[in-house]
């Protein structure tokens, strides 16, 4: 099978080419470390800034721990086109009530399964990235995005 061959990429046009991925397949996998083991799931993002992507998560689930064991976690999202965004971040607990409460008003699952935003069985994670990487279709070439931090 020869490798793919897609049109070349215009290096400013990737931030706007991963986003309008990340948009598209709207449901990411959340890669995390369980000890020495990789796990993976589906997650839904509660909000999207940029490259920021904030997930709600329960502290019963398993997650929980394997984040407060170790932050550093990635996310991969892939379109129905299979181009791809990895977002490699951290991992850090949403504290700002503000924040925590605009999130909730604009997200009516939160409000319907949890009741209210002061369920203390509630967590929001704020993934900050530290790199984001595009790839377009099955190219096995990826992209890094320019996050501007420096």
């Amino acid at each position: 099978m020869a490798k793919p061959e897609p049109d070349p990429i215009d290096p400013n046009e990737l931030p706007a080419l991963a986003q309008a991925t990340m948009a598209d397949a709207k449901f990411p996998m959340l890669a995390t470390l369980d000890g020495d083991r990789p796990r993976l799931r589906p997650v839904s993002p509660v909000k999207t800034d940029g490259f920021t992507v904030y997930v709600a998560n329960l502290k019963a689930y398993h997650k929980t721990q394997e984040i407060a064991a170790n932050p550093n976690v990635e996310l991969c999202y892939m379109d129905s086109r299979h181009d791809q965004v990895r977002i490699t971040g951290r991992a850090e607990v949403l504290d700002d009530a503000d924040a925590v409460q605009s999130i909730w008003d604009s997200n009516p699952l939160l409000r319907q399964y949890l009741g209210t935003p002061d369920n203390p069985m509630l967590i929001i994670y704020k993934i900050i990235p530290e790199q984001v990487r595009f790839m377009r279709e099955w190219a096995l070439e990826y992209h890094e995005v320019n996050l501007g931090l420096g």
